[in-house]
């Protein structure tokens, strides 16, 4: 076992730190004893030294998953500055960069590799990282494997199981956003005990914030009046929609202000350089989806702003979290107006699949056979269903037990050589440069790649399919093919049937209803804490299980009252929307039949099968009541389809 002597000089040594932030001892000596722990730091106190240290210490490699790997180039660049062996892997790599990753990982050279929860559905990284010790497992946002947590992704759920076949050692599992009921799930789903939950509580003392009522017309002057009249430094406007950080990052600039939009519908080359400049830059101005921020470690972030409401008061922490990480004062102020309320709700909205949609959904899986695969994409098309929904209904099917998964794989493998087959065949003995012939006898050869489709390979030189993907990925592994793959299918094997199917789809829905109504609770929660009267720090760190006296430098502490939240007033829904929505009806397009595709269409919610029909071409209807609630909306609609 390392002493913790040796443990402070690696940390001196390599990271040029005199002494741990407080709650990392305690981490790193926990995970030294060979036990598992869940973290729960605020944004930008150490989270990442936790698994670092430790990953250079222990042998065998560690995995890191991070739901955004794009956005952890700032941490690798610093591990490499460090001497530290460390890659991320993802689609962004070249063939060269690829093929030294996976020798380096196979021959003990890399301590730290950073993947992306996705990639652990990618059958060839599971056979290759499956031959390595993995020492240490470290999850960040570790929240997410929360069902009722505020951002729970279907992926995070299976990593539990993976790490028990992968034979990990120890895990971390980190977040900066847990209220005490999701770190209960964090521990139940790792096996941690709750002794070694390391919680060094959320309050920033640094941080002042601030609320200021305003009507949605009115916010790009005030953002412009606050970002020209306080001291310059680098600053970060966080908005809903991807439209609107274009134009109010267009406005700003106009203005005077150099500012620049990030969002998810950039392409990564932009993202990357906005991303870079920001870095390097001390009083940039940055206009933000919440795509911006996960990864980005710049110590001296001044300003936050949030243009928009939060969805929640995680979301909010978590953003707000990103300022005055150097431990100087920072400003983080909501321009808060009950417009943006709307849009908010509509997100949970789009995301409730229909009950006659989940219905036929379970009667398809359950007619599939003992043992079946699916395309989550052709599903989500079959069913209208966002990709999301089709991921957390097989999810539910798995917890409840009437599933279990046997892995995904890809249909179709594209292959290059990079040399001539003869060669390849060479260097294996009889029996296995025959079984290579074979499959390689069954490629299909187009322009410029070779096709298989391993399924109909397999069954048709007698051979399993594992074999063949084995060999295909370590002749990639070799540099001897250029290697794609598509088609990627979900496997299952059916455990049991439902007694009652009515039942089952019945509660189901129910979960989804309930999501629907802790989403639409957060948004509440947010709305009270901007209207709070109290002391908005110390309102903010209740919801998170911390007490705390008044700050005594929120607006609220500064003397500030609160106000009611202000908006204009709400669009009626006229008898000339009515007739229109009629028409549109009465047109019959096949995507739009039952009430709740229509409302969502009216309401500028996408769908799976208004996409497909290119809907929007057709009817300039889309998103026309975009500013209406949803559910006055769809009751609406309901009354004109009613028989």
């Amino acid at each position: 076992m390392i002493e913790m002597p040796a443990l402070r000089d690696e940390l001196r040594d390599r990271f040029g730190f005199d002494r741990f932030r407080e709650g990392q001892e305690e981490a790193v000596s926990k995970l030294m004893d060979g036990r598992s722990v869940l973290a729960i730091f605020p944004t930008g106190a150490g989270k990442s030294l936790c698994y670092q240290l430790p990953a250079l210490l222990l042998e065998g490699v560690t995995l890191v998953i991070s739901p955004l790997i794009a956005l952890m180039k700032d941490q690798l660049d610093f591990l490499v500055a460090k001497g530290a062996p460390a890659a991320r892997l993802d689609s962004t790599l070249t063939r060269e960069e690829n093929l030294k990753l996976f020798d380096d990982l196979h021959n003990g050279r890399l301590k730290l590799l950073y993947v992306s929860p996705e990639r652990l559905g990618n059958e060839r990284f599971l056979r290759a990282i499956g031959r390595r010790r993995i020492s240490l497992l470290a999850i960040d946002e570790a929240h997410c494997i929360s069902e009722w947590g505020h951002n729970f992704r279907p992926d995070y759920l299976k990593i539990a199981r993976l790490a028990k076949e992968l034979g990990v050692e120890r895990t971390l599992a980190l977040t900066a956003t847990a209220t005490p009921e999701v770190a209960r799930d964090v521990r139940a789903a790792f096996g941690i005990a709750e002794e070694d939950e390391v919680h060094t509580g959320f309050h920033r003392p640094n941080l002042e914030l601030s609320v200021v009522p305003v009507v949605g017309r009115d916010r790009r002057e005030l953002l412009l009046e606050r970002i020209q009249g306080r001291p310059r430094g680098a600053t970060i406007v966080y908005v809903t929609l991807q439209r609107t950080a274009e134009e109010v990052a267009e406005f700003l600039a106009r203005r005077g202000v150099k500012a620049s939009a990030y969002h998810a519908g950039l392409k990564a080359e932009e993202r990357t350089a906005i991303q870079d400049a920001f870095m390097s830059a001390r009083d940039s101005v940055i206009v933000a989806t919440i795509a911006f921020g996960m990864g980005v470690d710049k110590s001296d972030i001044r300003h936050v702003y949030h243009y928009n409401l939060p969805k929640g008061l995680e979301s909010y922490s978590q953003e707000i979290g990103r300022a005055g990480r150097d431990g100087n004062a920072s400003v983080c102020e909501m321009l808060a107006s009950v417009d943006d309320v709307v849009t908010l709700e509509n997100f949970s909205h789009g995301d409730t699949p229909e009950s006659e949609s989940v219905h036929a959904f379970a009667g398809h899986i359950f007619a599939a056979g003992e043992t079946f695969d699916i395309s989550e994409y052709d599903l989500s098309n079959r069913f209208d269903v966002r990709p999301l929904v089709v991921k957390t209904l097989l999810t539910y099917l798995e917890l409840d037990g009437f599933l279990a998964s046997t892995g995904p794989f890809y249909s179709e493998y594209k292959f290059q050589p990079q040399c001539p087959s003869s060669e390849i065949f060479a260097r294996v003995d009889g029996e296995k440069a025959e079984f290579l012939r074979s499959v390689f006898r069954h490629a299909k050869k187009g322009t410029k790649w070779f096709t298989l489709d391993t399924a109909a390979v397999s069954e048709s030189i007698g051979q399993p399919r594992d074999r063949i993907v084995s060999a295909l990925g370590y002749l990639e592994e070799k540099g001897d093919l250029i290697l794609q793959v598509a088609g990627v299918r979900q496997g299952y094997r059916r455990l049991r049937v439902p007694g009652d199917l009515d039942s089952l789809v019945a509660s189901l829905n129910e979960r989804f209803r309930k999501r629907e109504e802790n989403d639409l609770d957060r948004l509440r929660r947010v709305l009270e804490f901007a209207s709070h009267p109290g002391c908005l720090t110390r309102h903010l760190l209740a919801y998170f299980g911390e007490a705390l006296g008044e700050c005594g430098h929120c607006c609220r502490c500064s003397g500030e009252a609160a106000v009611p939240l202000e908006g204009r007033d709400g669009r009626a829904i006229s008898e000339a929307d009515l007739s229109r929505v009629r028409g549109l009806i009465e047109a019959g397009h096949p995507s739009i039949q039952t009430p709740r595709q229509m409302a969502r269409f009216l309401c500028g919610i996408t769908s799976p099968a208004t996409t497909r029909a290119r809907l929007r071409r057709e009817t300039d209807l889309f998103g026309v009541f975009e500013e209406i609630p949803f559910r006055q909306v769809l009751k609406r609609v309901t009354e004109i389809l009613a028989p």
